[in-house]
C-alpha cells in the first residue's frame, strides 16, 4: 500500500513545510512536512534542514512508516483513494489513533459508509476544534468517498 502523488499532494498541502523545528498544535517537536522522527525539545527553533532534506525525509522515512502502519491495521481491500485518505489520517494522528478508532472498526467490518462518517469526529486537539483539522478531515473524507479533495474548500 503506497500513497499516490495525489495523496502526497493532500498531505503536503495539509502539513505545510517548515524548515526550522517547531512545536505542532500538541506541542510535539516537528520539522519539514510534519515529521516528528528523532526530534527533541532542544531542537525547537534551532534545528534546520534544507528543502531537499525535508522532501527526502517525507519520501524515504515518514511515508513508508505510515504506509506500512495502515497496511498492518486495515483488514479489508482498499482502493487507492481510500488508502491515500487513511495514510494521510494516520500521518496526522498516528497509526495508533487509527488502530483504536471506530473508523477502522467500521471499515474492517465492511461498513465503508459508517467509516466515512467517522472522519469529522477527529478535528480536536484536546477539547479545541481546529479549523485546519476540520478542513483536513473533510478533504480526507471526500477522497475516501472517491471524490476530489481539491474540491473541498
Amino acid at each position: 500500500m503506497k500513497m499516490s502523488s495525489d495523496g502526497v499532494a493532500l498531505l503536503q498541502e495539509s502539513e505545510g513545510c517548515r524548515l526550522t523545528c517547531y512545536r505542532d498544535a500538541r506541542g510535539v517537536p516537528t520539522i519539514g512536512w510534519g515529521s516528528t522522527l528523532g526530534l527533541v525539545a532542544a531542537d525547537v527553533g534551532v534545528k534546520t534542514i534544507a528543502q531537499a532534506e525535508a522532501d527526502a525525509l517525507l519520501r524515504e522515512q515518514d511515508l513508508p512508516r505510515y504506509e506500512a502502519g495502515v497496511a498492518a491495521v486495515v483488514k479489508t481491500p482498499l482502493n487507492q483513494k481510500q488508502a491515500d485518505a487513511l495514510i494521510d489520517f494516520a500521518y496526522n494522528l498516528g497509526v495508533g489513533a487509527l488502530a483504536g478508532s471506530t473508523l477502522l472498526r467500521k471499515l474492517n467490518a465492511g461498513d465503508v459508509a459508517g467509516a466515512s462518517a467517522e472522519f469529522p469526529k477527529w478535528c480536536h486537539v484536546g477539547t479545541e476544534v481546529l479549523p485546519g483539522l476540520v478542513r483536513r478531515r473533510a478533504r480526507e473524507r471526500a477522497l475516501f468517498d472517491g471524490g476530489r479533495w481539491q474540491d473541498v474548500a
